[in-house]
C-alpha cells in the first residue's frame, strides 16, 4: 500500500475525529434543554467521578502556575488558554487514563463525551478572560487562583449543561459556594473520615437524578492563606482559618439527570 496514501486517511480520519469532538461540544452548549441523557446509574455515576476529576485537574493546572501567574516582573507570561488547555487534558489523562486529544480510543460512559468537551471549553474560556489579569506587570497577586477558576469554570460549565458543577465547603469564603442540605451532610460525612478520597454518591428526584461529592484535601501551597496564624489576614483579605495540610477543604458537587429530556 503506498504510504502517501495511508498518511493521507490518517489525516482525514483524525480531521474527522476533530470535527466530530468539536461539533458534539458545540450541541452540547447550544441545545442542554434537548438533549436525550439517558444514562444509566452506573454511566451517570462515572460520568459524574470524570467531570469532578476534570475540574479538578484545571485547579492543579493553575496551582503548578501560579508563580508564573502572580510574578510581578513579568508581563506577558505566556500562560494562555491554549497552553491550559494542553496541560489540562494531560493531568486529566494522568488522573483518569482518558485521552481528550484521541477520543476514538476513549471508553466513555453515553453522554459523557460532550459534557468532558464542554467542561473542557469552559475552563478554556475562564483562562481565557483573565489573560488581562495574568499579564499584569508590576502586580504579585492576581486572584486567579485554583478556588477561582474552579468556581466560575463551574458556573460557566453549568450555565450551558443540563448538569449542575459546584465546589462546595461546610466554611465558604464564597457565599456562592454555600452547601445546600444535601452536601452540607455528605460534607460532614468526609470530615468524620479523614483522608478517603471515595466520592459519595445517591439517587435523587425519585430516581431521576444522580448527586455526587468528591472531597477535596488542603495541600500545603493552600497552607499561605488557610494555614496558621488563625485569623490573621492572608494575601486576598481573608482571615486565615488555621487548617492543617490533610484537612478537608471542601468537595466537588455534581448534579446530574439520568433523563435530561424532563430537565
Amino acid at each position: 500500500m503506498n504510504p502517501a496514501r495511508v498518511s493521507a486517511a490518517q489525516v482525514r480520519r483524525s480531521a474527522l475525529v476533530i470535527l466530530c469532538c468539536h461539533a458534539v461540544a458545540a450541541w452540547f452548549l447550544l441545545t442542554p434543554s434537548g438533549l436525550v441523557w439517558g444514562a444509566s446509574e452506573t454511566e451517570a455515576r462515572r460520568t459524574a467521578q470524570l467531570l469532578a476529576l476534570l475540574l479538578d485537574s484545571g485547579r492543579v493546572v493553575i496551582d503548578r502556575n501560579q508563580s508564573l501567574i502572580d510574578d510581578p516582573h513579568r508581563g506577558a507570561k505566556g500562560f494562555t488558554a491554549e497552553v491550559f488547555e494542553q496541560q489540562l487534558k494531560t493531568e486529566f489523562k494522568v488522573r483518569s487514563g482518558v485521552d481528550l486529544n484521541d477520543v476514538s480510543t476513549a471508553h466513555l460512559p453515553h453522554g459523557a463525551l460532550g459534557l468532558l468537551l464542554a467542561l473542557v471549553q469552559a475552563s478554556k474560556d475562564v483562562v481565557n478572560d483573565a489573560q488581562f489579569v495574568i499579564n499584569q506587570r508590576g502586580i504579585g497577586y492576581k486572584n486567579f487562583i485554583p478556588a477561582t477558576f474552579g468556581s466560575q469554570a463551574a458556573r460557566r460549565f453549568s450555565a450551558n449543561s443540563p448538569v449542575r458543577l459546584k465546589q462546595t465547603a461546610l466554611s465558604p469564603r464564597n457565599p456562592k459556594n454555600e452547601p445546600d442540605p444535601y452536601e452540607e451532610a455528605v460534607l460532614r460525612q468526609f470530615a468524620a473520615a479523614p483522608g478517603s478520597r471515595e466520592p459519595s454518591s445517591e439517587l435523587a428526584d425519585g430516581g431521576r437524578t444522580l448527586r455526587l461529592l468528591v472531597p477535596i484535601y488542603y495541600e500545603t501551597e493552600c497552607m499561605g492563606c488557610h494555614g496558621e496564624p488563625r485569623g490573621v489576614e492572608d494575601i486576598s483579605g481573608y482571615p486565615r482559618e488555621g487548617r492543617q495540610v490533610g484537612e478537608l477543604a471542601g468537595a466537588i458537587s455534581v448534579t446530574i439527570p439520568l433523563d435530561a429530556e424532563d430537565r
